[in-house]
Formats: structure tokens, C-alpha cells, sequence
């Protein structure tokens, strides 16, 4: 990145690619921001500017650095791959953590288990501006496309019927609704729509409130 390109970042404000700290608050702080762009398509979180774009610049950036290589080696499961820049804007020293998309999703706060529990893991995407806890259904569709299970072969029945029934009357659908449609369990249901998404039938979404959509990818 360049200098040049960083101020065109900070003039646009904080976004889906971009997150702003002002300082370094706390590993596990920094550590969310920097799973939920590895889990969704990757980002820039620039430390030393506030939310309003204020340059306050850091302490040190060799502190800071340190602190953001702690962080991603020893807070986030599987440890999330990125870079570091620095600049010096109106004389005082910005450090800018690039993450790309990750090819391990999905990661998670640490937690000192094994295998991923989905009931339990702290999962993190991109929404918008914010970063939001992910649903037991967005962690199970990162998991899918990290490790290319996409379903090429899959049989519609009569859930997938009732899906793409109620999509034609309305834009979305979610777990609950899908439930009640059909009188089946909670988990019956997210487990078809999960299965949709993985066979590219349907698109999922997540609101700020960490809450999931589903809508047609046909």
C-alpha cells in the first residue's frame, strides 16, 4: 500500500474493507477485527485514526506491531496471515494491518480446543462497518468453501421445493421461518439451508444484529 492510497482509505471512511482504531485497545478487541476480515474478504485495519478519521497517530509502531503479531499468533485459531505498513501522516506514524481473505475459514478467537465447536466458537465476519459474532449456519458455510465441499450433486425435495416456493412471494427467508413453514425442528431446518447454500441454490446474509438471511442464488 501507499501513502497515497491510505489517505483515499481514510477519506472513505470505515466500511466492509476498512475498520479504524485509535490505539491499540486489547488483544482480543484487535483480534476480532482481524478474524472477521480473514472470514469474509479481507481488509485493512489502520491503527492511529479514529472513527471520525482524526489522525492520532501510535506510541510506537514497532510496539504496536509487536502487539498486532501477538495477537494473530496466540489470540486467533487457526493463527490469520497478514502484513503491516506504516506511514507517517501530518507527523505522526499510522500502522496499517492488510488481511487478505483467508483459505483456512473459518477462525476464531482462541479457545484452546482441538476441533471447532460450532455451538461454542467465537466466529467473527464483516458486516457493513462492524464486525458480528457469526450464526452456527454462517460458521458451517465457511467451513464448506474453506474446504472446497461445495455439493455438485443434490437432490431437491420438498423442503427445497417449500424454499424456493416462499422466495417467489418474498425476497428472504430465515431458519425460523423456514421452521415454522414446514413444522420441522429449528436444526432440520437450518441444516437444509445450510445445504442449499453449499449446492449454490441459495446466498447467505448477516445483518449488524448477527442474525442470518437467506435469499436465491439462481
Amino acid at each position: 500500500m501507499k501513502k497515497r492510497e491510505l489517505l483515499e482509505i481514510i477519506e472513505a471512511g470505515e466500511n466492509l474493507y476498512t475498520e479504524f482504531k485509535r490505539q491499540f485497545s486489547s488483544h482480543e478487541k484487535i483480534a476480532k477485527e482481524i478474524i472477521a476480515f480473514a472470514n469474509t474478504k479481507g481488509g485493512n485495519l489502520i491503527i492511529g485514526v479514529d472513527d471520525d478519521k482524526s489522525i492520532y497517530g501510535v506510541p510506537s509502531e514497532k510496539g504496536e506491531a509487536e502487539l498486532i503479531r501477538e495477537t494473530a499468533r496466540q489470540m486467533c485459531e487457526p493463527p490469520v496471515i497478514f502484513s503491516l505498513s506504516y506511514f507517517v501522516v501530518d507527523q505522526k506514524e499510522i500502522v496499517v494491518v492488510e488481511v487478505p481473505e483467508s483459505l483456512q475459514k473459518p477462525h476464531r478467537l482462541q479457545d484452546y480446543k482441538k476441533d471447532l465447536e460450532t455451538n461454542s466458537a467465537e466466529v467473527y465476519v464483516r458486516v457493513n462497518d462492524k464486525s458480528v459474532l457469526a450464526s452456527k449456519e454462517m460458521i458451517r458455510v465457511l467451513r464448506s468453501t474453506s474446504g472446497n465441499t461445495k455439493l455438485t450433486k443434490y437432490a431437491i425435495g420438498n423442503f427445497e421445493k417449500a424454499v424456493f416456493t416462499f422466495l417467489e412471494m418474498e425476497e428472504t427467508i430465515s431458519v425460523k421461518q423456514l421452521s415454522e413453514l414446514l413444522n420441522i425442528s429449528e436444526r432440520r431446518a437450518s441444516r437444509t439451508l445450510v445445504k442449499m447454500v453449499r449446492a449454490q441454490l441459495l446466498l447467505i446474509h448477516t445483518k449488524e444484529n448477527g442474525e442470518d438471511y437467506f435469499t436465491s442464488a439462481v
